[in-house]
């Protein structure tokens, strides 16, 4: 069967052009199979990087049909079949570079951000304050079973290239930072947990800095799960912080009480609690006063609040929840 391939082709600080390419290949057949004989047979000058052809390395990662994915794992039938070609036209498969990186040549991009954020969570076990044994330190099955999730991923980048926080926020350390934090704070050998929770806790740099997307879960090929991660490492922040400490934590914890309280949220004190901080902060109150007074004006301010008729089935689930985890 034929296919086109739409490349992206790229010199550092250029200008981007698609170069098309057709190849006869076979449905089984991985992308980064037709990507190595574009090169071998077509165009020696494409670049694109690639190591283990095993969903081991993680290096061909790319963009293939406006997602990022592995090419050594995805193969043409089964991008054809998401593309819903109807069979008259020559089926085409495009590929770009991975997102949030620059590109260097083609589709291998300057991953150092990439790198230096998750060097900035400091990803490595520390035993600094602990007596060194004669022996290494043990772990039962049940503890090293808790590391085997975060454990799986291979630094791809398809979490990074996807993620909308890392776009507008030069700051946020990114998805695949944050699945490898979890990971340290869950390895019972680690004696610094309460200082990475400080430190993951910082601003938007750290957990409060994911806009809670779900696109790293959906790429990831490797089924980590970064969202879930980061989503764990507030769990445990949250019960260590009062609603004062900051309005990412205020955020949280208001809205479950509200929930709690009315079986939804009752949006006239949302406001007021979290950014106005309960009165206390007068320039969040002043920043939200112009939306308030245009929401009044087209009728859209709720004057009064009708609680759920399920809040005391609502409230019941949140206190079993919360006597579970306790």
């Amino acid at each position: 069967m034929q296919v086109i391939f739409k490349v992206f082709r790229q010199q550092e600080n250029s200008v981007p052009t698609w170069q098309t390419y057709v190849v006869e290949t076979e449905s089984g057949n991985t992308i980064l199979d037709c990507l190595n004989r574009i090169k071998w047979e077509q165009d020696g000058s494409l670049a694109f990087r690639k190591n283990c052809r095993n969903t081991i390395c993680g290096s061909c990662s790319m963009v293939i049909n406006g997602r990022s994915a592995l090419a050594c794992k995805e193969n043409v039938g089964s991008e054809i079949s998401r593309l819903q070609n109807d069979g008259d036209n020559i089926p085409e498969i495009t590929i770009a570079p991975l997102g949030n990186m620059p590109v260097i040549k083609d589709l291998v991009v300057d991953m150092t951000n990439f790198w230096n954020n998750l060097e900035a969570i400091t990803p490595y076990v520390s035993t600094a304050s602990r007596k060194i044994p004669e022996r290494e330190f043990l772990q039962t099955p049940e503890e090293r079973s808790q590391l085997d999730q975060t454990g799986n991923c291979i630094m791809c980048g398809a979490c990074y290239s996807e993620c909308n926080a890392v776009q507008v926020n030069p700051d946020f350390v990114g998805p695949h930072a944050l699945a490898k934090a979890y990971r340290t704070l869950a390895d019972s050998r680690d004696d610094d947990s309460q200082n990475r929770l400080e430190k993951y806790n910082q601003g938007t740099q750290g957990v409060w800095g994911c806009t809670r997307c779900y696109y790293c879960n959906s790429v990831c090929p490797m089924e980590v799960a970064p969202l879930d991660q980061i989503s764990k490492i507030k769990q445990e922040i949250i019960p260590q912080k009062s609603k004062q400490d900051s309005r990412s934590v205020r955020h949280r914890k208001v809205l479950v009480e509200l929930v709690q309280a009315g079986g939804w949220i009752d949006e006239r004190q949302f406001g007021l609690q979290v950014v106005g901080n309960y009165f206390r902060d007068l320039q969040g109150l002043l920043s939200i006063a112009p939306l308030g007074l245009r929401m009044i004006n087209r009728g859209k301010f709720p004057f009064s609040f009708e609680p759920s008729q399920g809040t005391e089935q609502v409230r019941s689930l949140i206190n079993a929840v919360r006597e579970q985890q306790n």
